[in-house]
């Protein structure tokens, strides 16, 4: 047992001679809300690592829409393939700037786990019919504290809670790992997006401005390996995370022309409204007939309101599932004699 605890402590001693004055040591964490035993041969933000992909709700990401709706395509994003690939690209960047790994990559893999079923129009069912606050980023850090491993939640420390919480919008993280992970969300939806909406032929490479396609490139790895190299130009011995001007004009823009082009596009968002209908109608069945819902969110019944549990319930389901759902409440089978 004695050799393992070396080999924690030995990573701990390896991050405060190799990491940036800048990085946020596992060393200092605020710890978790409720104590354990420390891990013989991991640090803290790899066991948070190690319990996030081993809940429930990150394996249920590989059934829930990025951008196109339940789509039958092999090769189109899902909520899991966005999230590997930010852990990806923040990784890249955090190891470039001798910042702290383990921290973005737990960040990285728990950010979107709480995201709802049909992307962001799941979250806007939610917010119509449960609370306009509602928001996915608050919502992942729910299913962390309050809605994993049977309601117990999975008690990781208080560094990659932020990091969930605030990966997006205005928010920003208090670790710089936190922040990285932030612009590799961003990095990561804009440019496979753009591979999707190609894929799908709503859009051709040549449809995005060519100013734009000057500055960032003209390929998929083209554009990433841009903004990647420009946060690490800018961001190197800095106690910051920052794009180049000019590449982030770019990004700005180039983001822009997707919600024209893509996130706006009648053709891609086509089957939106009849998904937000069907989970609203859910939601109405549910908050009437709560006892339909699994033993958790039964359970949870009796300290919140009902609207909270069945919100809970909705937001964890994939694609497939809310459909399934669905169908069993308002679809008649065909009777087979």
């Amino acid at each position: 047992m004695g050799e393992f605890s070396c080999i924690r402590e030995r990573f701990l001693a390896n991050e405060k001679e190799r990491l940036s004055p800048y990085a946020f040591l596992t060393s200092e964490t605020r710890g978790r809300e409720r104590f354990v035993e420390p891990c013989q041969f991991r640090t803290e933000f790899q066991r948070d690592r190690d319990r996030i992909i081993h809940s429930q709700s990150f394996r249920r990401l590989m059934n829930k829409t990025q951008v196109f709706l339940a789509p039958t395509g092999d090769h189109y994003r899902t909520r899991m393939t966005h999230t590997l690939e930010v852990s990806q690209i923040a990784r890249i960047i955090a190891r470039a700037l001798s910042l702290n790994e383990d921290l973005t990559e737990a960040i990285s893999l728990g950010h979107d786990i709480g995201h709802t079923p049909f992307g962001h129009a799941g979250e806007f069912a939610m917010r119509k019919c449960f609370d306009p606050e509602f928001s996915h980023y608050k919502q992942s850090l729910r299913v962390v504290e309050h809605l994993e491993n049977n309601g117990e939640g999975l008690n990781l420390t208080w560094e990659v809670r932020d990091g969930i919480v605030n990966h997006t919008g205005s928010h920003m993280a208090s670790t710089l790992e936190g922040v990285i992970v932030k612009f590799a969300d961003r990095i990561a939806y804009i440019n496979h997006d753009i591979d999707d909406a190609c894929r799908a032929g709503i859009l051709h490479v040549e449809d995005i401005p060519k100013n734009l396609r000057d500055i960032l490139g003209e390929t998929h790895s083209d554009r990433i390996d841009t903004m990647v190299h420009s946060i690490v130009r800018a961001s190197t011995d800095r106690p910051q995370i920052q794009m180049e001007e000019e590449v982030q004009y770019a990004t700005d823009r180039l983001r822009e022309f997707l919600f024209e082009a893509v996130y706006r596009n009648p053709v891609a968002k086509s089957e939106e409204g009849k998904a937000q209908e069907m989970l609203m109608r859910l939601f109405e069945h549910f908050v009437k007939h709560p006892d339909g819902m699994p033993l958790l969110y039964r359970r949870n019944c009796e300290r919140e309101i009902v609207e909270r549990c069945v919100c809970d319930f909705i937001s964890g389901m994939t694609d497939r599932y809310a459909i399934e759902v669905y169908s069993d409440l308002y679809i008649p089978k065909v009777w087979r004699g």
